[in-house]
């Protein structure tokens, strides 16, 4: 869950790889899943769909107790507002979602008034965050 994602769990992140085109979202969900390697683009096993991931440098350290690594994966879905823009996201965003314009290596990211279904903030422009709407 976004909120749960600490800046240290993902000091270690080098890059975002984005598998589609985030632009037009308003939305993806992030979690931090364990995985057998620091780069290279991870098995998904939910539903819907893997958007992107991050890759780690070679300071990560993998857990002494699986061997495994901590990595960012960003995802949504088939219920999710891109699929359904009517359905049960028209309007919020699921807790672990944020705005994926707000994503970098070593940022969590945040929801935004867009990512909550509204109009971009003030803030947003003022940042020169321009969205089609």
């Amino acid at each position: 869950m976004s909120s749960l994602i600490t800046e240290d769990e993902i000091s270690h992140e080098t890059s975002l790889v984005w598998l589609e085109d985030v632009e037009n979202l308003d939305y993806v969900r992030q979690s931090l899943d364990r995985l057998p390697t620091r780069k290279g683009k991870p098995a998904y096993h939910r539903d819907g769909r893997m958007v992107g991931y991050a890759l780690l440098g070679p300071t990560a350290k993998a857990s002494r107790a699986s061997g495994t690594f901590r990595r960012r994966v960003f995802w949504l879905l088939p219920h999710d507002r891109d699929s359904k823009p009517e359905g049960l996201y028209a309007k919020s965003a699921p807790a672990e979602a944020v705005d994926p314009r707000t994503l970098q290596p070593r940022v969590k990211g945040y929801k935004t008034e867009r990512s909550e279904g509204g109009p971009p903030s003030s803030a947003m422009r003022k940042l020169g965050i321009t969205l089609p709407l």
